[in-house]
């Protein structure tokens, strides 16, 4: 079960004004939409630039403020909610779960893992179906964008169990980049952790999330995967969470992550008396 903080959500819906009246408590849309969950800043740019966004039923402008408290703010018809606190939530994703909004092909959803998480909230990143591990989601737009754009350069570590024992030339590979049919793998940190009979486990950390991108390049060596787990995003691991279950981030935990990608920590540590 998640533990996290109420969730109230502020239904923006107020008498129309003049926008120069609210130029004290007013924001700029795209960061309020990305509070909202309307995904990154840029992602909110393209959905005012494209006329869904309106202020007090007038069509909104790019770069224009407002203030959520005293006007109403929608996006294509819909009234603008925002939550209290922003929430992020780390899973244990256990295979057989897809990471979708939906069920897909009777495959179930993450979703219903985390079942009292906030409509907003969003998965960072994905895992294939058969994959598990380490799976972020938030409220954060802003956060999840940082977490997931390769400019960032956050470590996404995975552990795979592949068939046979990759050769020196292989690892190679793998570090400067592979070959794939959508072009070049960035480098990467490879490291041979464990042999075995006839597979061994490889350690590999990157910074991209192209579809299924960890399975392809060991395919691509000659190293099929037989098991796939991603052990960390940034500084945050599993530590001792059991498969499907869920848990909020600490405050410590989510100051971290945020000042890794540039973003103000979130919560301020409490003076010592």
């Amino acid at each position: 079960m998640v533990h996290h903080r109420t969730l109230a959500a502020v239904a923006l819906t107020t008498p129309t004004t003049d926008p120069g009246e609210h130029a004290n408590n007013a924001q700029r849309l795209q960061k309020l939409l990305s509070r909202a969950g309307h995904g990154s800043r840029r992602a909110c740019e393209k959905l005012i630039t494209a006329g869904l966004v309106t202020v007090d039923g007038r069509v909104a402008t790019l770069g224009e403020r407002a203030d959520p408290a005293t006007q109403t703010i929608e996006v294509d018809g819909q009234s603008l909610t925002l939550p209290t606190d922003n929430v992020t939530i780390l899973l244990h994703k256990p295979n057989g779960y897809v990471v979708s909004a939906k069920a897909e092909n009777d495959i179930p959803s993450v979703y219903d893992l985390i079942p009292n998480a906030p409509p907003q909230i969003r998965y960072v990143g994905r895992l294939d179906v058969n994959s598990e591990g380490v799976l972020l989601f938030s409220t954060d737009g802003d956060l999840v964008h940082r977490l997931t754009h390769p400019r960032y350069e956050v470590d996404k570590v995975y552990e795979a169990v592949v068939e046979g024992i990759p050769d020196d030339d292989a690892i190679e590979q793998l570090r400067d980049g592979v070959v794939l049919e959508d072009g070049l793998t960035a480098p990467a940190t490879v490291e041979l952790i464990e042999r075995r009979d006839d597979e061994s486990v490889v350690r590999l950390i990157i910074h991209e999330g192209r579809r299924r991108q960890i399975r392809r390049m060991l395919d691509t060596v000659g190293h099929p995967v037989r098991r796939l787990r991603r052990v960390a995003v940034g500084p945050i691991t599993l530590g001792n969470l059991e498969r499907a279950a869920s848990r909020e981030l600490t405050d410590d935990e989510l100051n971290t992550i945020r000042t890794l990608v540039g973003l103000d920590i979130a919560v301020a540590k409490a003076e010592p008396r």
